[in-house]
Formats: structure tokens, C-alpha cells, sequence
């Protein structure tokens, strides 16, 4: 798998802002190459790679909460702490935010398909070094460099998909995405209950590894890719800056305001944020220099993708944090089994699954966009409030019609707000735009989860997970779950504000 530039294909450099004018006469069927590049893919062929995207792409979504419902199990097997539950989590998000712009840069310079090809090779070896993990240091380090993975293969998904289909129709297959994200996301907790109650827990991390190579055989046989890119140096210095920057924040959320460490404001946090401030002041000097940068900062500049981004960030905790602290609610706080909790989260499920689908269909075929995000802002922050009422005595059916509403909001907006970034780019930076949005996403999740998990982890102290997981609920799990929905809530009402003053732009009928 040797990677192929692609600068030959555009050798002038496009503005930003989509073109103008586009026609659905001047419309490039999914698949053709629009400007050259690889040969292009048939119908049948197209259908078949965006399975196999699909298929891989599931499966990275599974391995990411398929630990949900197993991880208070793993922490008492190997002995963790609170702030190691949160951060087999946290782990790989950090990974995943790290590299996702990285990934996306390549795809702008390389062949998308052997970039995706990679990525899924390093996915399936990481999965097999955390389902053998003797201890937690070794898992967290296995979910890191899982994460690694989940970061290219998210990313160049998306690009991918914004190379062969056109923006207008990408809706609808942005609609299949964003359900396949959902309900990977969201009923991994009940294929991790179901497999840590039968097989054990270290095949969560197996589970997906079948998926791997089955999509690792299927792209290779029908996948063909245009491209756009033209070739030049990668900015191995603004990516270091960058991951740099993004671990500093995230082990300052994770570690502050908890017994162990350090306090919110102490001389540690004032180093860790005095550090990061000014290597995020180098980062900005060093994209504006270098020829090739791994972010070109025009695009944070457009109103609509700030907008995006930042709405993103703000309800990634619900995709990301909330499986994980929804699973330790119902498993820890009322006592329920692995597979119990699982199922609690198919309302969450099932309205991020109908929301995605029904939206992605709606917007291909009229073309608008913008009050489904706003729709989808207010359900999201409106059930997460609502969750912050939840306690050790809350109706079953009270929590899970709470869970819906929140999935109904999640899924109207996720991939939709991808569709909206790639909108305002022309194809040879569809790879940045992509990985521009997820990295806000994952880096939003991954912020939100170490935030809540400190949250927990104050309210809990001095309650051990193995001490208490399996015996009997534990009413001080209940009752913090609800401080932490409450502080979820407040993380999700940037989306509300950046979805209403963020301004529709007509979707392009050209890739």
C-alpha cells in the first residue's frame, strides 16, 4: 500500500467558498472523477465501497463505546480508578482529535484509498493489543493508538464521500452515515453488556476485527477515488503543536478540581493552561508560515464553518460522553446488569437513527438545512436538562423518554453539519474541511467526557468502582449522574446559539 500523490490532477489552487452558479444540469454523477484522478466507479462498484466504508466505519464506531457497559467490569478486574474509567475513553478521543487533521491533510496529498487502507490496518492491531491487555496502564495506551485509527478512518469516510458524490446528494448518504454513527455509537454499550456477560469482556475489543478485514477485502476490490490534491511537504510541525496543544487541554480537564492531582485554579493548571496558550500562539504563527499547513486558517475565518465547528464540539458530549456516564448511571447507580444497561440506551438509539435518516432524505430532497439544526439544538439541550433531574428513585420510563429526545436531537445535526462545512470548500480541500469538523467534533467529545468524568469523580470520592459495581445500586452513583447531566446540559447550549445565527447557504449540485 504505497501512497500515490495526487498533485498532478489540479495544479491551480480553488478559493474556499463554493462556486457559484452550479446547475443540476452541470451536476457530477456519483463516482466520475470531476477533474481526473483514478478511474471511475460504476454504480454497482460505488454501491459496494460505500458498504465496505460503511462496514469499517460501524465497526470503528462500535470499538469506541463498546467498552461502556464493560468498563466497570474491566476496572475491577484490573484494578482501576475513576479518572482510568474515563480515560479508556478519553484515550482514544484524544488520539482521534490529534490525528484527524493530519489524516485529513494526507488525503488532500495522497490517495485517499490506501490512506483509508492504513487506517484500518492500524485499527484492527490496536484492537487486538487491547482485548490482550494484562492491565490498565496497557489498555489505555491500546486505545490510544485505537484511536489513531478511528481518527482516519472518521476522516477520510467523509472525504471520500465528498469526492464521489455531490453535496446535494450527499445528504442522503450523509443520512445512512450519520445513522450507521448513531446506532454504532449508541448500541455498542449493548453488544459490549451482551459479550462481557457471555464471552468476557476482552472480546469487546474482537468483536470488531472480523468487520476490519472484511471492509479492508471489499474497499480494495471496488473502491476507485478521484483526486485533487497536489503534492508538497507535510507539516510535521503543526501537527506536533497541534497534539501537542490538544493533550494539554485534556489532561488539564481530566486531572483538575480531583483529589489526586491538583486543584482548578493552582500553580498546576496555570502551567498546564500558561503552556498551552502560548504553544497554541506558535501553532497559529507556524500554519500562517509554512507552505503546506495542516489547517489553512482561511477556513476557521468562514462564518459558516466556525458556526459548524463549534456546534459540533458543543453536542459532541452527547455522543461521546453520554454512553459512557448513561451506562455507569443505570449499571452503577441502580444496579442493573451490563446487558440491562445496554438495552436502557435503545431509545437513544432509535431517535438518533430516525433523526439521522429522516433528515439526511429531507435535506437531499429540498435542499435546506438549517431548521433541522436548530430543531435538533433545542431537542438535544432540552432532554439533556431534562436527564439532570434523574436520581436513585427516577422512573424507568421517565429516563428512557428523556434518552429519545436527546437521540432525535443528536441525529438531525451531527453529520448534517458535515454536509454544511464540505458545502463551503471546493473538492481538493474537501479532505481539511472534513477533518476540520471532526476534529471539533471528537476534540468536543473528548473535552465534554474528561470534564464529566472529573465531575464524577469529586462527587464520588471515596467510593471504589470495584468496590461497589456488582454488589448492590449505589444511590451516591444515582444522584451524581444528575449534577453531571446538568453540567452536560450547559455544554450543549453553544449549539443552540451557533445553529440559529448560522446562515443557509444553498447546497452545490456539483462534487
Amino acid at each position: 500500500m504505497q501512497l500515490k500523490s495526487s498533485g498532478a490532477a489540479q495544479p491551480a489552487e480553488h478559493a474556499d467558498a463554493p462556486a457559484q452558479g452550479s446547475s443540476p444540469q452541470m451536476s457530477t454523477p456519483a463516482g466520475a472523477t470531476a477533474g481526473g484522478g483514478e478511474q471511475s466507479t460504476s454504480r454497482r462498484d460505488l454501491r459496494w465501497a460505500i458498504t465496505g466504508i460503511l462496514v469499517v466505519f460501524f465497526a470503528a464506531m462500535v470499538s469506541m463505546n463498546v467498552v461502556v457497559t464493560a468498563l466497570p467490569v474491566i476496572v475491577g478486574e484490573l484494578d482501576g480508578t475513576q479518572i482510568q474509567y474515563s480515560w479508556v475513553v478519553t484515550a482514544t478521543l484524544l488520539a482521534n482529535a490529534s490525528s484527524t487533521l493530519v489524516w485529513g491533510k494526507l488525503a488532500d496529498m495522497f490517495s485517499k484509498k490506501v490512506l483509508f487502507q492504513w487506517a484500518n490496518v492500524i485499527f484492527f492491531v490496536s484492537s487486538l493489543g487491547a482485548g490482550f491487555a494484562p492491565n490498565m496502564e496497557t489498555l489505555i495506551a491500546a486505545r490510544f493508538v485505537q484511536g489513531i485509527g478511528l481518527g482516519g478512518l472518521t476522516a477520510l469516510a467523509m472525504a471520500i464521500m465528498a469526492s464521489i458524490i455531490s453535496p446535494r446528494e450527499r445528504g442522503k448518504y450523509a443520512g445512512y452515515m450519520g445513522a450507521c454513527l448513531a446506532v454504532a455509537t449508541t448500541a455498542a454499550p449493548l453488544i459490549g453488556g451482551i459479550t462481557v456477560d457471555t464471552l468476557g469482556w476482552r472480546w469487546c475489543f474482537f468483536v470488531g476485527v472480523p468487520l476490519s478485514l472484511f471492509a479492508l477485502v471489499l474497499v480494495a476490490r471496488t473502491l476507485k477515488v478521484p483526486t485533487h490534491g497536489k503534492p508538497g511537504r507535510i507539516d510535521v510541525g503543526g501537527a506536533a503543536l497541534l497534539v501537542t496543544v490538544s493533550s494539554l487541554l485534556l489532561v488539564w480537564l481530566s486531572f483538575a478540581g480531583t483529589e489526586e492531582f491538583f486543584a482548578w485554579v493552582s500553580w498546576e493548571s496555570g502551567a498546564i493552561l500558561g503552556l498551552a496558550v502560548v504553544l497554541l500562539a506558535v501553532f497559529v504563527l507556524v500554519e500562517r508560515k509554512v507552505s503546506n499547513p495542516i489547517i489553512h486558517l482561511r477556513m476557521l475565518a468562514n462564518r459558516t464553518t466556525l458556526l459548524a465547528s463549534t456546534a459540533s464540539a458543543s453536542i459532541a458530549v452527547c455522543l461521546f460522553g453520554m454512553p459512557v456516564f448513561v451506562g455507569q448511571y443505570f449499571q452503577i447507580g441502580r444496579g442493573l446488569s451490563p446487558t440491562e444497561s445496554g438495552l436502557m440506551l435503545l431509545p437513544l438509539v432509535m431517535g438518533n437513527l430516525v433523526s439521522a435518516t429522516v433528515t439526511g432524505r429531507l435535506i437531499t430532497r429540498y435542499g435546506y438545512w438549517k431548521a433541522y439544526l436548530v430543531v435538533g439544538a433545542l431537542l438535544c439541550a432540552a432532554g439533556m436538562f431534562g436527564l439532570s433531574t434523574v436520581g436513585a428513585e427516577t422512573p424507568y420510563a421517565v429516563v428512557l423518554s428523556l434518552l429519545a429526545v436527546v437521540g432525535l436531537g443528536f441525529g438531525a445535526q451531527m453529520q448534517n453539519l458535515m454536509v454544511v462545512v464540505q458545502n463551503t470548500v471546493q473538492v481538493d480541500r474537501v479532505g481539511q474541511a472534513s477533518s476540520l469538523i471532526a476534529y471539533f467534533r471528537v476534540f468536543g467529545g473528548a473535552a465534554g467526557t474528561a470534564v464529566l468524568g472529573s465531575v464524577m469523580a469529586v462527587q464520588v470520592a471515596g467510593y471504589s468502582v470495584a468496590e461497589v459495581n456488582g454488589t448492590s445500586a449505589s444511590p451516591v452513583y444515582a444522584e451524581a449522574s444528575g449534577t453531571m447531566f446538568l453540567v452536560a446540559a450547559f455544554l450543549t447550549v453553544p449549539a443552540v446559539i451557533a445553529n440559529l445565527v448560522i446562515k443557509e447557504l444553498p447546497l452545490r449540485t456539483t462534487v
